[in-house]
């Protein structure tokens, strides 16, 4: 059993209920407008919402975009310790990719697979323009978190689309601040641990049983890495995928989308911490997204870490496994399922967060 008192889920069986993690404020926003229409709520909830030209920054030398009705978003957790996020730490005057998802939305966005990068991952950056101006070069052997420290959300992408050779349609990022307030909006997400965590790092303390976390544990579990498995990232970004299956459990206990009130409530908090592209920094935007994706199911989605080996110069990176990775970003450029053959041999299969060896979540069938 995993820290959740869950047998092991097979590779992309959706029984632990795992859904793209924008999904949930997708979705509000398109519930929302179909509840109070396009007056003032949406003037609100508009102007919460931020964007950043990432077309008009990268231009045109990105992969070639697929013309196959499949879509593809970087979904990245912001690790800013500016302003409002100082709480979470010192201020160093960086910023970085705390959590990175690819989130490749099949042709009819009838299917979809979620693809983690760790942080640690050493990988090729391209050249970016810095955040505070002038060129970064091109570095073989950076961490791919280090991209968006360099140059920001922009870089971020470059770097992604450098990695996978998949054109990134969307960007969306959600920050520390703006992730507490969500949760606290829903009025906490319960979940049960099978076995205590206590790390002192994240602040995260908690016994083996159920618990209802409001938004400073809630963050504190997803960024908890130190109390969890070996220590690594692979353990925290396996906790990362049981809380969206706890948090979308959530929303449908409470009947969110149900009830106009708290739906605002969800949608002004999520709208507030989101940054998009500027294509879907609108609420019409994101509404239409969000209806192209309302037919995917959790049984329909697949949530997968990139297959991974422990740098043997620095134990606390992890590189990509060559065959594994290739496996991976060949199946989506192809619009296909990823075959479970691509995790063998990955740490992040190995079992991340659990002590026993609980294999995490793996690639579909």
């Amino acid at each position: 059993m995993d820290y959740f008192g869950n047998e092991p889920v097979g590779s992309g069986s959706g029984r632990s209920r795992p859904a793209l993690v924008a999904g949930v404020w997708i979705t509000a926003f398109v519930l929302l407008l179909g509840g109070f229409g396009l007056g003032v709520v949406y003037l609100e909830l508009n102007g919460n919402l931020k964007g950043i030209d990432i077309n008009g920054v990268l231009g045109g030398d990105r992969p070639e975009d697929a013309d196959n009705g499949s879509l593809d978003i970087l979904l990245l957790g912001s690790d800013s310790r500016a302003g409002e996020n100082g709480a979470y730490g010192d201020d160093d005057g960086t910023a970085r990719s705390d959590t990175a998802m690819v989130v490749h939305v099949h042709e009819g966005h009838r299917r979809a697979t979620v693809v983690s990068i760790p942080r640690d991952t050493r990988t090729y950056r391209p050249p970016c323009a810095r955040s505070d101006g002038g060129t970064a070069p091109a570095e073989a052997n950076a961490m791919f978190n280090d991209s968006y420290s360099v140059g920001g959300p922009a870089c971020a992408v470059k770097t992604a689309e450098s990695m996978t050779g998949i054109r990134m349609d969307h960007y969306m990022e959600i920050d520390f601040t703006g992730f507490t307030e969500l949760v606290d909006a829903l009025g906490g997400v319960p979940l049960t641990v099978d076995k205590p965590i206590h790390d002192r790092r994240s602040k995260l303390d908690l016994e083996a049983g159920r618990h209802v976390l409001d938004g400073e544990q809630s963050l504190a579990f997803v960024r908890t890495r130190h109390g969890v498995g070996d220590g690594s990232d692979l353990g925290r970004i396996e906790l990362q995928h049981r809380f969206v299956a706890a948090l979308l459990d959530r929303v449908e206990e409470l009947g969110v989308l149900t009830s106009p009130a708290r739906l605002y409530d969800v949608a002004d908090a999520a709208t507030k911490c989101v940054t998009t592209d500027s294509e879907l920094a609108s609420v019409e935007a994101l509404a239409g997204l969000g209806r192209s994706m309302r037919r995917i199911g959790s049984e329909d989605v697949d949530m997968l870490t990139l297959p991974v080996r422990h740098d043997p110069g620095d134990p606390n990176r992890v590189v990509p496994l060559t065959k594994g990775a290739q496996e991976v970003w060949t199946a989506l450029r192809a619009d296909r399922r990823v075959p479970a053959s691509a995790t063998e041999g990955s740490a992040a299969a190995r079992g991340g967060s659990s002590a026993s060896g609980t294999p995490a979540p793996g690639a579909g069938e």
